[in-house]
C-alpha cells in the first residue's frame, strides 16, 4: 500500500513537470488556445474495488477548456473542516497541535468513494485514522468528468492543522 501511495504522488509529480514543461515551450496548447486532450492517468498496481476501469483513473486538471471536471464533495471545504474539528477527537486533547497533510479519495464514475486514505502522514498514526474516518462519511460524490463522460478520478485533499484546528 505504501508503494502505490508513493507511486501515485511520484506520478502526480512528474505530471506537474512534464504540464509545466510542455506548456512553457509551448507544446501543451492548440490552435485555439486550449489545452486540448491533456490527460493525466494514475498508475494502479493493485486493483481498486469499485472502480469502472481499474486502468482509466483519472489526475483530473480542470485547465482552461480542456472539457475536466474534478469530482464534486456532498459537502463543502468549509463543512467538511467543520465536521473535522467537531469529530477529530485527538485535536481536542492536543489543542496546541499543529501539523499538515493530505486525504487521497478515489471516486468512481458513479459518484461513490471507493478508497480514502492519507497520502502525506501527520506525524500520528492515530490523528491519520479519526481523519480518515471522517472523510469515509462522504460517501457520494458527483463523479469527475472528461468532455461530460463520467470518470473514475483521484481526488487529493490537503489539510493543515493549526493550534488544535483543521483548516483545508
Amino acid at each position: 500500500m505504501k508503494n502505490v501511495k508513493l507511486k501515485a504522488l511520484l506520478h502526480v509529480f512528474m505530471f506537474t513537470i512534464s504540464f509545466v514543461l510542455v506548456n512553457a515551450c509551448g507544446g501543451g496548447k492548440t490552435s485555439s488556445g486550449s489545452l486540448g486532450s491533456f490527460v493525466a492517468i494514475m498508475q494502479v498496481d493493485e486493483p481498486i474495488e469499485g472502480v469502472c476501469d481499474n486502468d482509466k483513473v483519472y489526475a483530473i486538471l480542470p485547465l482552461g477548456d480542456n472539457g475536466q471536471v474534478k469530482a464534486q464533495s456532498p459537502k463543502t471545504n468549509e463543512e467538511i473542516a467543520q465536521m473535522l474539528n467537531a469529530e477529530v477527537t485527538f485535536l481536542k486533547d492536543n489543542t496546541s497541535y499543529s501539523d499538515k497533510g493530505m486525504v487521497r479519495l478515489i471516486v468512481n464514475c458513479k459518484g461513490e468513494m471507493v478508497q480514502c486514505a492519507i497520502d502525506n502522514k501527520t506525524k500520528s498514526a492515530e490523528l491519520d485514522a479519526q481523519i480518515v474516518a471522517v472523510f469515509n462519511t462522504l460517501k457520494s460524490w458527483e463523479a469527475a468528468t472528461m468532455n461530460g463522460t463520467p470518470v473514475d478520478s483521484s481526488v487529493l485533499i490537503s489539510f493543515t492543522i493549526k493550534n488544535g484546528t483543521i483548516e483545508l
